[in-house]
């Protein structure tokens, strides 16, 4: 069995902002529908936070959340106490890809890793603390890219897809 694309699933404003207080600055519905579409079936792999965040295991995958408490425990979901063993732990279910949801520390961990990106790009620059890593071009080739205007209250905002070079 070869080992599992890896790739990172992420909505980063202008600024590289993707969180602030423990949310996301921003609602966009067709960016959590884009995620539900790409990752149902797969497994994800998250920091504790990122899960926190959300507070439930998201229906149709398989979660894996990277904490170092390893006293924590999330009903239905796996834990794991660093990210080389989640992705051990993802591998050990033969999927074809592995997602990494977040949040900023495991990006940064896992970025020379990863295969893909799959980035909503958004057209705020709201205040936060959590970053998304630059996306170098000398080391991501844009592979699509589907632009969206403001609606609804939501941002303008572009579903972008990244290959590694």
């Amino acid at each position: 069995m070869s080992a599992p694309e890896l790739v990172g699933i992420a909505a980063v404003a202008r600024n590289g902002v993707i969180g602030s207080d423990g949310d996301i600055p921003w609602r966009i519905p067709a960016d959590w529908r884009r995620f539900k579409a790409l990752t149902t079936g797969h497994v994800l792999v998250m920091g504790r936070k990122t899960y926190d965040s959300i507070g439930r295991p998201l229906p149709g995958r398989t979660t894996i959340v990277v904490t170092r408490d390893r006293r924590w425990r999330g009903e239905g979901v796996l834990t794991a106490p660093t990210l080389d063993e989640a992705l051990a732990l993802a591998a050990e279910r033969e999927p074809e890809v592995v997602w990494v949801a977040g949040g900023g520390e495991v990006y940064a961990a896992t970025w020379d890793r990863l295969d893909r990106l799959e980035v909503t790009e958004v057209a705020l620059d709201p205040e936060g603390s959590v970053r998304f890593p630059e996306i170098d071009p000398d080391r991501w080739r844009e592979t699509a890219r589907e632009e969206h205007d403001e609606a609804g209250g939501s941002p303008a905002y572009a579903f972008v897809s990244y290959a590694r070079r």
